[in-house]
């Protein structure tokens, strides 16, 4: 089994279902499976094969569901691509990733041309609308390689003959963010993909009854599994949000009756502080998710309390395709927790000698099972390294409780070593987020002349009297001294990626550099 079969079949028994509403417009799995078939052989027909890569720069929409599934119906390779990277990273991405189609965005077309002379292997460009009423006709015809998404599905036939895909097959490759050099391309096959996503949809309990909140980006791993694959081979129906905002949340929510919301830290964040927050708008959500990173325990404390509903937390990452841990929703659910291990997945912290660990002692996670990675593309001392016996060495500090629950201390890249003790960031900053007048709080190493490292502190405070001198004696009550922050500095907003994810390495390069 697979996801392009598994939406066929859910489609065969739920026609006329919506598959997903958009701009409050719904379209049926009928449709959805309709418009796939045809977008694939519409591929094939611009020369487009099976075991071709084709990258998706694409935002929340029908586009990116049917293209991508459109792609994996013909057999080729997936890449999503963050549409805001800039040419640099996207011309990166093309390159290293053999890129032989690109399905965009409108306003990416003037890439194309200068695409088309640096990369001569991408055949085609297909464009897509980034406004419903928009004619693409004069965009089109600006290149001979440029066609519509619209007519690639017109010529397209329901005929089609899709050929068969071997669940080893590769069908995404997802570039990691490249936090410690170039990103890297990590190759999930049909079998990594679906596995997880089935597992994902058993474990949160998802069915054809639940309409899930699709805010997080399509072209990021956590959407992908979480709130895009698992719903549609539950036969669920997405809530397709273009970009996530409050309150558009809180009104879709009430509008079509939302049953799950996935979001990242951040997101609960937003919502949390959101001031026309009314909690009924939000009362027929039986599960919200939380993932990307770790949910600070007094934020998680305090949405549940306002708005009456359990977030459970998990635990994943790009070459696990990505879900490995959440909280289960049959057990209680552990605060400050990535839960325990999903089914037929295994999790386990190790030493340096990868031996486990006793209970309770902080290790390095790995992590076994269908859904992790072949390995990367092109990169086979990379994936050596990475991928040992089997195991998947995450590079996250973790430990694991008597009741097999885990705990995500911190990055191993991330811990700070001040004077040969180990302060773990996310230790400081759940103090900081514990302070009544703390908005948001990120934490990082410095360089320091007698202690080695140095805590670092960036906060947005809702209180502007709130001083450095006062948030640094609530600190001293709960964190020992060599835990302490060495400064804070108060700034207006955090740095973020897409998926809202704090950037604690661009905070640590803006000090190294001033």
């Amino acid at each position: 089994m697979n996801l392009s079969s598994r939406l066929n079949e859910t489609a065969k028994v739920h026609a006329g279902k919506p598959a997903f509403y958009f701009l409050d417009q719904a379209t049926s799995y009928g449709e959805l499976d309709a418009a796939v078939t045809k977008f694939a052989s519409g591929l094939e027909r611009l020369g487009v094969q099976k075991g071709d890569h084709i990258a998706l720069l694409l935002g929340n929409s029908p586009h990116f569901v049917i293209a991508f599934y459109g792609a994996l119906r013909l057999g080729a390779t997936v890449i999503p691509i963050n549409p805001i990277y800039t040419q640099e990273e996207i011309g990166y991405i093309l390159q290293d990733g053999d890129v032989k189609a690109v399905v965009a965005l409108d306003l990416m077309a003037p890439l194309a041309g200068k695409v088309a002379n640096l990369l001569p292997g991408i055949k085609s460009f297909v464009v897509c609308p980034t406004k419903p009423d928009v004619n693409l006709e004069d965009v089109v015809q600006a290149h001979p390689k440029m066609k519509s998404f619209t007519s690639v599905i017109e010529s397209g036939s329901l005929d089609f003959n899709h050929p068969e895909l071997n669940e080893e097959d590769v069908a995404v490759i997802l570039y990691t963010s490249g936090t410690t050099g170039k990103p890297k391309g990590a190759m999930l096959t049909h079998r990594n993909l679906y596995s997880n996503a089935r597992d994902v949809g058993a474990y949160l309990k998802m069915n054809d009854t639940d309409r899930v909140v699709t805010t997080l980006p399509m072209f990021h791993v956590f959407c992908l599994t979480v709130v895009l694959n698992a719903p549609l081979i539950s036969g669920a129906t997405l809530l397709i949000v273009p970009k996530f905002s409050p309150g558009e949340i809180f009104r879709l929510s009430q509008k079509f009756e939302a049953t799950v919301f996935a979001g990242v830290p951040t997101m609960y964040n937003f919502l949390y502080q959101f001031p026309e927050g009314d909690p009924e708008k939000l009362k027929s959500l039986r599960l919200c998710i939380s993932g990307g990173a770790s949910l600070p325990v007094a934020l998680l404390k305090n949405f549940e309390q306002k708005f009456n509903v359990v977030v459970s937390e998990g635990y994943g990452l790009s070459e696990a395709s990505p879900v490995t841990t959440f909280n289960p929703l049959d057990r209680p659910r552990k605060p400050g927790s990535i839960g325990t291990s999903i089914m037929n997945t295994e999790n386990k912290v190790v030493n340096e000698l990868g031996e486990e660990v006793p209970v309770g002692e902080v290790g390095e996670l790995i992590v076994r099972g269908p859904n992790v990675m072949k390995g990367y593309y092109k990169m086979p001392e990379e994936t050596e390294a990475t991928i040992k016996n089997g195991w998947l060495y995450t590079g996250d500090l973790a430990k694991m409780d008597e009741e097999g629950y885990f705990y995500i201390v911190d990055r191993k890249k991330d811990m700070i070593i001040v004077g040969g003790y180990n302060v773990y960031p996310r230790e400081v900053e759940e103090v900081l987020y514990g302070h009544p007048d703390v908005v948001e709080a990120a934490v990082v190493g410095v360089p320091d002349p007698n202690m080695g490292e140095a805590v670092k502190c960036f906060v947005v405070k809702r209180d502007p009297d709130l001083s450095e001198k006062a948030l640094m004696e609530y600190c001293t009550k709960y964190l020992a001294k060599y835990k302490l922050p060495s400064t804070i500095d108060f700034i207006e907003e955090l740095p973020k990626n897409t998926t809202g994810k704090i950037l604690r390495r661009a905070l640590k390069d803006h000090v190294l550099q001033s």
